[in-house]
């Protein structure tokens, strides 16, 4: 199942009674303590002291089987917005056997058919993306063999020449190799944070440039998160000190949360562009600090990262924006 297909069904047991919203994603359902209990017809405190005999006794292992998701419901007159565990249909069905194995099993039965049914669905969609995907890797490579016949075919002047073109390049992958990329922005200054309206207004300009019926669809209320992210305190002090930091946990903070159905990438890089300019950090003597081409790449850096290498993306993109600072700023002396 692909991310834009994650979704949520009503599940309706055969005795009409137990009625369950279900969750699709990452290839299986998830279920709340407080859903199975409605599921398999028993109090909460049972269904917890069963999934916790089945992490202990070590038939399932826990991380890869329980996950959050942020849900919103009506305490009195408010809503909350709060992150609920959840756990799979491997602990699902564990718990059903325990508790109530005919409902257990139903639930297995109509449970794996729905997969089946999103995973063939999926399939189409990711055989598109994968030729796609194939084209863009052979105009990359393409790209690379003609500029290494270009360099081949220069004298070493020319190859000198090349390397001041690339400097830059170069020195950030000396840093990374050396463990010595920025990790402060250059510029602090009074933040302007736009809202959350202004950002969404923002996004719906995009609609019409991409033809999709669920781009920027929210999936839950994880954008407003993301944006408030970068505005923390801790101890009077601000969290991200410069426009440089606060931009780049913005941009990974989007791209990670996945906070819509589709287009979070576009939405998250444009998101990025919106927050520098606002804060008049997008463009140095009539140039922009970053290319279209960087941005493209930065995006793609964080959502092919892992979650333990989130310091080095951050990082990475703190140095390209001061190096291109510095790059700007020196031209102008």
């Amino acid at each position: 199942m692909t991310e834009d297909q994650n979704s949520i069904e009503i599940y309706q047991g055969t005795d009409k009674q137990s009625i369950v919203e279900v969750k699709f994603e990452q290839e299986t359902v998830w279920l709340s303590q407080k859903q199975m209990s409605e599921l398999f017809d028993k109090d909460v405190r049972t269904i917890n002291e069963h999934i916790k005999t089945i992490y202990k006794s070590g038939e399932l292992i826990k991380e890869p089987t329980i996950r959050k998701f942020r849900i919103v419901q009506k305490e009195g007159k408010r809503q909350v917005s709060r992150e609920i565990e959840h756990y799979n249909l491997d602990v699902i069905i564990s718990v059903g056997y325990r508790v109530n194995s005919k409902r257990g099993t139903q639930f297995r039965i109509w449970a794996t058919q729905r997969l089946k049914d999103y995973l063939v669905k999926g399939y189409a969609i990711n055989e598109k993306r994968l030729q796609e995907k194939q084209q863009e890797v052979l105009h990359l490579k393409t790209g690379i063999q003609i500029l290494s016949r270009a360099i081949e075919a220069n004298n070493e002047g020319k190859k000198n020449e090349i390397l001041n073109v690339f400097a830059k390049g170069l020195e950030l992958l000396d840093d990374y190799d050396h463990e010595e990329l920025d990790t402060k922005g250059k510029t602090e200054q009074k933040t302007i944070f736009p809202a959350y309206d202004e950002y969404i207004n923002f996004i719906k300009e995009m609609y019409s440039g991409f033809e999709s019926d669920v781009f920027a669809k929210p999936k839950d209320d994880s954008f407003l998160s993301s944006i408030n992210q970068i505005a923390q305190t801790f101890g009077g002090k601000e969290l991200y000190p410069s426009i440089q930091e606060k931009a780049a946990n913005l941009l990974y903070y989007i791209v990670k949360n996945h906070s819509f159905v589709d287009g979070n990438k576009r939405i998250a890089a444009a998101c990025f562009l919106f927050f520098l300019d606002k804060n008049k950090a997008l463009i140095k003597n009539r140039q922009t600090i970053i290319s279209n081409e960087a941005l493209a790449s930065l995006t793609l850096f964080i959502a092919m990262s892992k979650p333990e290498e989130a310091d080095i993306v951050k990082h990475f993109i703190i140095s390209i924006l001061n190096r291109n600072i510095n790059q700007i700023l020196n031209m102008e002396l």
